[in-house]
């Protein structure tokens, strides 16, 4: 499979989790914990019994766990910011993370971010603002819920630089099964630290749960992963921005929710500006496009 399409059905598994999170009905940090330790509990047979394992993966464990930790720390920290601002707010903060990384591309890797991709980046994030609402982005409120949203972004960030590293060098499945196992754990510590209820859902939350496991962390982000082999991670996040427009159809396809002709503007300004960050100068290659 080409590393754009990779891309595109990571993002369109993804883009499901916000509405799966709505309608199940328990906490947020329960609800990351049981998506990461069903999909962990799934992923660890299927790599040894199809003897897909490989033990040098060990050799990076330090950058693994970082990964584990970021990913784990980007959804705990995205659900508590609802606890102190809207998830409007929320949503748009954290989706800055395109930003960072291209901030740490320029800083520390050595082939930069593009002009196409600053220019795509401006596009991008007022397409999102349109798609948000201009009034939440006027109204925003530099508080807890603020801080924690940028925070989350920034793990976002974090992640998706430091997996793209590793990714080069080791196979994607063992990857995957290490890192989760990180985030698994980590995220058992919150929620026994916090007092987040555990046990005692009904069998349709376990249903929800287990589609997120399957659906959005298991099928989504490996189809992710094997995109970050081959294309740039800053390309790779302006690109998870989409994610917001295919979550605004599919909520209104679901569950009702309205759709204005802002938030068509926005989404389409959101999709010129990733494309444009494809787009390459003369003295740079075709962008990846296979793994």
């Amino acid at each position: 499979m080409s590393a754009r399409l990779s891309l595109i059905v990571g993002i369109l598994c993804i883009s499901i989790f916000p509405i799966l999170v709505l309608v199940t009905p328990i906490s947020g940090i329960s609800d990351a914990f049981y998506r990461m330790s069903i999909a962990t509990a799934l992923i660890w047979p299927y790599v040894l019994i199809r003897r897909k394992w490989n033990g040098a993966v060990l050799q990076y464990w330090k950058p693994i766990v970082i990964c584990g930790i970021f990913f784990a720390s980007d959804i705990a920290v995205w659900n508590l910011s609802f606890r102190y601002s809207s998830a409007t707010q929320a949503s748009l903060l954290t989706n800055l993370s395109p930003i960072w990384v291209g901030i740490w591309a320029f800083l520390f890797f050595p082939e930069k971010p593009t002009r196409y991709f600053w220019i795509g980046t401006a596009l991008a994030l007022v397409g999102l603002v349109l798609l948000m609402g201009v009034e939440t982005f006027l109204t925003m409120q530099f508080d807890k819920g603020f801080l924690l949203a940028v925070l989350s972004g920034l793990f976002y960030a974090g992640y998706i630089v430091v997996s793209k590293t590793v990714l080069s060098k080791v196979s994607i499945l063992s990857f995957m099964t290490c890192s989760m196992t990180v985030s698994s754990v980590y995220l058992l510590g919150m929620c026994l630290v916090m007092g987040e209820p555990l046990w005692g859902f009904e069998p349709r939350v376990w249903g929800l749960l287990t589609v997120q496991a399957v659906i959005c962390q298991l099928l989504g982000w490996f189809a992710v992963s094997h995109a970050l082999r081959s294309i740039d991670a800053q390309q790779v996040s302006l690109s998870l921005l989409s994610q917001a427009v295919v979550t605004g159809f599919l909520a209104w396809l679901l569950i009702d929710e309205k759709i204005t002709f802002q938030m068509m503007l926005g989404g389409i300004i959101i999709l010129l500006g990733i494309a444009v960050t494809f787009r390459r100068s003369r003295n740079h290659g075709p962008a990846g496009d296979s793994v």
